[in-house]
């Protein structure tokens, strides 16, 4: 029989070996199962001429999917919007749900490598918190993930991240994201 370790991605073993034990102690759960942990990590990216530019989608897919290390999956319009010349149909951006080890490793990237390479970057805002455990941020430039070669990058295009926790309020949230590594701005 082989010995097979088990890979586990840093930023999850750090949070099952520090952070779980110190939400419990500012919190006083009752039950171990109370404690938050992530659940998903949803990264999207408009593409608002993908109708008249085929070209922009796919190089826009194949952007997330280098950023995400996962196919995604392309959204359609729901309805018509004249103003913009959208049909019901239309393909108008690009999204990719993250789960398990692959959300670990991409928060890992986006805290330590991602966010420090944001531009005039000054943390995070906490004001960003629906109120039900979740987190929500964009970014202005898909060239601070290392994964994308500025040379062929033909348009900035941005992103939306969106954390969705187990966690039942916002200081909860804050306090998970925080201890995980979250850059918020100084409160």
């Amino acid at each position: 029989m082989s010995d097979k370790t088990e890979y586990k991605p840093q930023l999850q073993a750090a949070y099952q070996q520090e952070v779980k034990d110190k939400l419990d102690d500012k919190f006083d759960y009752n039950n171990v199962m109370e404690i938050p942990t992530l659940s998903k990590i949803t990264v999207s990216m408009g593409v608002g001429d993908a109708n008249e530019n085929p070209d922009d989608l796919k190089l826009a897919l194949e952007e997330m999917a280098k950023i995400t290390g996962q196919k995604p999956i392309v959204t359609k319009a729901k309805k018509d919007i004249a103003d913009f010349g959208i049909r019901k149909g239309d393909p108008v951006g690009c999204y990719v749900t993250l789960r398990r080890e692959r959300m670990w490793e991409f928060l890992q990237r986006l805290i330590s490598i991602a966010l420090p390479r944001v531009k005039d970057f000054s943390g995070l805002s906490d004001k960003s918190f629906d109120g039900v455990g979740n987190y929500s941020f964009g970014l202005d430039e898909q060239i601070v993930f290392p994964e994308i070669n500025y040379e062929t990058v033909d348009k900035i295009r941005g992103l939306n991240v969106t954390i969705t926790t187990t966690a039942e309020t916002d200081e909860e949230t804050y306090e998970l994201l925080s201890l995980l590594g979250f850059p918020f701005k100084k409160r």
